[in-house]
Formats: structure tokens, C-alpha cells, sequence
């Protein structure tokens, strides 16, 4: 396990199992958001059920958050460092390839405000840009 590895699990009390290691290592090495699938696949032979569960202690300790992008299939990506066990604060816009189909956090930009009638609670918001990534734009042409 890498000091930063370390240093991440132990700032959110995340007791660093040998599985939990191996998820955000995963989790950290890839730019874009990763589903239990893909993980598995990097993971293999790992166990989908303990990967499920660590991915799940994440996100409960503000370590991941979810991401649904219209694929069908709910994504993982780190979260910034103000979420935590009480709270994500981790409102920012997703872009999604549909030439490479990853799905890239993109914190810097901020869902706006939403003004909702009275009586309304929100509980989730999320934003998805569709479109064609740098990358996939650079290997069009």
C-alpha cells in the first residue's frame, strides 16, 4: 500500500484491508469513473461481493460517490476532500464519452443552483454531459 493510499483510508477511518487497498488504488489510478464491473475486470479473480462492499464502505465514509450516466450501469469516482460519512458535498458536473463510453468528473464545474417550488425536497442532483472526450476527439481526426 502506497503513503498516499494510506494516508487517504486512514484521514476518512477506513480500516485498510487488503481489498480496500486494492479498490482505491483502482479508484486512483484511473481518470474516469469505474463501475463494479470494470473493477472486477481489473481486480479478477477478486470477489464481486467484497468488492461491492468496500465500494459501498466508500462511499458511506465520503471517500467515492456514484455516478449515473445514462449507461445503465452506476459508476464510482473519488470525491473531493469535504465529503464524509455525514455528507457528500461533492455537486459537480459528469461528462460522458460516447466514443470511448468513461465518464469523467469534472469538479471544477458546479451544478447551478436549482430554485424549486415550495414543498419540494431535494435529495440528489445530478448533471451528465454527453458529447466526445479530448482524447477520442484527438484520435477522430
Amino acid at each position: 500500500m502506497s503513503n498516499n493510499t494510506a494516508h487517504i483510508l486512514d484521514h476518512k477511518h477506513i480500516s485498510p484491508t487488503p481489498m480496500r487497498q486494492l479498490v482505491l488504488d483502482t479508484l486512483l489510478n484511473k481518470k474516469s469513473a469505474l463501475s463494479i464491473n470494470d473493477i472486477e475486470k481489473m481486480l479478477y479473480p477478486a470477489d464481486r461481493i467484497t468488492i461491492y462492499r468496500t465500494l459501498k464502505t466508500f462511499e458511506q465514509k465520503g471517500l467515492i460517490h456514484q455516478v449515473e450516466d445514462g449507461s445503465g450501469s452506476l459508476k464510482y469516482a473519488l470525491c473531493q476532500d469535504s465529503c464524509d460519512d455525514n455528507a457528500h458535498h461533492d455537486v459537480h458536473v459528469h461528462f460522458s464519452c460516447k466514443a470511448c463510453k468513461e465518464t469523467f468528473c469534472l469538479p471544477k464545474n458546479q451544478i447551478p443552483k436549482i430554485s424549486l417550488p415550495q414543498g419540494y425536497q431535494p435529495e440528489e442532483i445530478s448533471l451528465t454531459v454527453k458529447g466526445v472526450c479530448k482524447d477520442c476527439q484527438i484520435t477522430m481526426q
